[in-house]
């Protein structure tokens, strides 16, 4: 796949993420509902971290001539999705609830604000 069709991949996968993301945040937690747009939820920022690794860094530096600072959001989907799963399957309310606020900003809010750094795609298709 070119540069571009993983683009359109990662957004096909992280525009969902962040509007069901954005839902369960703000609704009523532990609902059927809930419970089944949270699992679809996590199954997105799986998907869409996956898909980062395979896209080259385009700003900064880099390893391996391809990862760059951006791919350490990947690893804290990695982290989070599987921790958070454990944690309420465990009962642990408190420790799902920091692990998803955790990959929803950081691999939402934080990695979404990167990509308009000069140099980044969405930054040439919406400021440029």
């Amino acid at each position: 796949m070119t540069h571009l069709q993983l683009a359109y991949v990662h957004l096909a996968t992280v525009l969902p993420a962040f509007f069901i993301g954005t839902y369960l945040l703000l609704n009523q937690k532990g609902s059927s509902k809930h419970k089944f747009l949270g699992k679809l939820y996590m199954l997105l920022m799986l998907l869409t971290a996956t898909v980062t690794l395979f896209m080259s860094a385009e700003v900064g530096s880099k390893v391996l001539d391809h990862f760059g600072f951006i791919h350490l959001f990947a690893l804290l989907v990695f982290y989070s999705v599987p921790a958070a799963y454990i944690a309420i399957r465990k009962g642990d309310i408190k420790k799902h609830r920091m692990n998803m606020l955790g990959l929803y900003f950081g691999g939402l809010v934080i990695a979404g604000a990167f990509t308009f750094v000069p140099g980044r795609l969405l930054h040439s298709w919406f400021i440029a």
